[in-house]
């Protein structure tokens, strides 16, 4: 068995100061580029958006544990990714022939009172899913729902018969 390192386990390899500064640095760039830029009105998180997370998230642990040269490394390609985000949502924005290619369309999963069982396959739902999504909603009952539909962002949205 090897022996372990005490020393080198718990040493610092960068300076307190240092690291309290890139992470200072990042932790405002990244509050403002959320604060600002990537806000979102309607208050979902769409799968794009949890991949910018997870990207940026390991792109902004390098730049302050010190993996890049300087922060300024980081925030450059903490930009770059960010940019690229923005474009998307632009151009899916701006232009339906894009948005049709990048964004999921909705899916339904209910039709007055009936399953759609291909498409809940298709989801991997069962009917407990959807029934569990529809008390959400208030309905107690299947034959109450003129439509159901999964929608791009992962929720399901629902229209009552009248």
């Amino acid at each position: 068995m090897p022996s372990i390192n005490w020393h080198e386990m718990f040493a610092l390899s960068v300076s307190p100061f240092e690291l309290m500064i890139r992470g200072s640095l990042i932790y405002v760039f990244l509050f403002v580029v959320f604060r600002v830029i990537l806000r979102r009105d309607v208050g979902s998180v769409a799968i794009a958006d949890v991949l910018v997370l997870v990207i940026l998230a390991d792109a902004a642990q390098n730049a302050m544990a010190g993996e890049y040269r300087s922060v300024t490394d980081g925030i450059v390609l903490l930009s770059t990714i960010i940019g690229w985000n923005v474009l998307f949502d632009y151009l899916t924005f701006r232009f339906p022939a894009v948005r049709r290619v990048l964004e999921a369309p909705q899916l339904l999963l209910v039709q007055d009172g009936r399953y759609i069982h291909r498409n809940m396959r298709r989801e991997f739902l069962t009917a407990e899913d959807v029934e569990s999504k529809l008390r959400e909603h208030g309905i107690e009952n299947l034959s109450a729902v003129k439509a159901a539909y999964m929608e791009n962002d992962g929720s399901i949205s629902v229209i009552k018969k009248k």
